[in-house]
């Protein structure tokens, strides 16, 4: 069931905020965690293209971004992005999907949040 703009709503489930490498590298606890049945607003929602695949191919070029490899590395990475690539594209990940922004009562704002993520509050 897709949500308005204004709809009010609860996380189904517990969401992570954070990486978990990202609190390790700044000596702090973590990962960070949004609990589950946390109430919050709908302030958006847009069509995500690439399914399943985009956000782990963001993330995966965020990792390799600035650094530099060999030739033979390079080209290993390479093989790989186009292999996540091509897996997405037939395994039926590339349709599009409802990603929602959420404003949270404790004043974390989400977005992408997934439908299957929410539910009405």
């Amino acid at each position: 069931m897709p949500y308005e703009t204004g709809a009010k709503v609860r996380l189904t489930r517990d969401v992570q905020v954070t990486a978990d490498d990202t609190a390790a590298r700044s000596g702090l606890p973590g990962p960070l965690f949004l609990a589950e049945g946390l109430r919050g607003v709908v302030t958006g929602a847009a069509e995500r293209t690439g399914g399943g695949v985009q956000d782990p191919l963001a993330a995966f070029d965020h990792e390799v971004r600035g650094v530099r490899f060999d030739p033979f590395a390079a080209g290993l990475i390479d093989d790989l992005r186009q292999r996540v690539i091509r897996h997405g594209a037939s395994g039926g990940g590339a349709g599009g999907r409802i990603g929602y922004r959420v404003r949270f009562e404790n004043g974390f704002v989400l977005d992408g949040l997934r439908e299957d993520w929410l539910t009405g509050a």
